[in-house]
C-alpha cells in the first residue's frame, strides 16, 4: 500500500528527489516555447508533463537521467503493441505480471530507473522470442 506522500509523488505533485511540492507551470519555462503544462521542481531539474486540458500528471517527476531511462523503456515496450504481438492493454497487463506491480501502478511514467531497466530487460526478452532484435 502506498503512503499519502508516495501517492503525491506518483501524481507529480511532490518531487521524489527533494520531497518539496512541485509547481504547475507552462512548459515554456523549460523549453522556451509552450507544449502545455508541466509539473516542475526547478532545483532538482525534475519535471513531468500533464494530460492535455487537465492538471493530471502523466507520471512522476523525472530528472534528466530518469527521462532517458523512460525513453529507453518505451522504445522496447511500445514495440510489443506496435508490432501487434499483443494489444496495448494486454501489453500493460503482461508487464504488470512480469514486474509484479499492481496494474494501476504499471505505467512507465511512474517508474524509477531501476524499474525502467527491468522493463527493458523483460521486453527485450519477449521481442527476442518473437525474432525481433532492436539495436541499442
Amino acid at each position: 500500500m502506498l503512503t499519502d506522500l508516495q501517492k503525491l509523488m506518483l501524481d507529480g505533485k511532490v518531487c521524489p528527489y527533494c520531497s518539496h511540492p512541485s509547481k504547475l507551470v507552462d512548459s515554456q519555462v523549460v523549453y522556451g516555447r509552450s507544449y502545455g503544462l508541466i509539473y516542475l521542481c526547478k532545483p532538482c531539474d525534475a519535471l513531468v508533463g500533464v494530460h492535455t486540458g487537465t492538471t493530471v500528471a502523466k507520471g512522476r517527476l523525472a530528472n534528466s537521467c530518469l527521462r532517458i531511462s523512460k525513453i529507453e523503456a518505451h522504445k522496447y515496450f511500445d514495440q510489443i503493441w506496435k508490432l501487434k504481438i499483443m494489444s496495448r492493454s494486454n501489453t500493460y497487463s503482461w508487464l504488470s505480471n512480469q514486474l509484479n506491480i499492481p496494474p494501476q501502478y504499471t505505467h512507465i511514467g511512474m517508474f524509477n530507473t531501476t524499474t525502467c531497466k527491468r522493463v527493458v530487460d523483460v521486453c527485450k526478452k519477449l521481442l527476442k522470442n518473437h525474432g525481433i532484435n532492436l539495436a541499442g
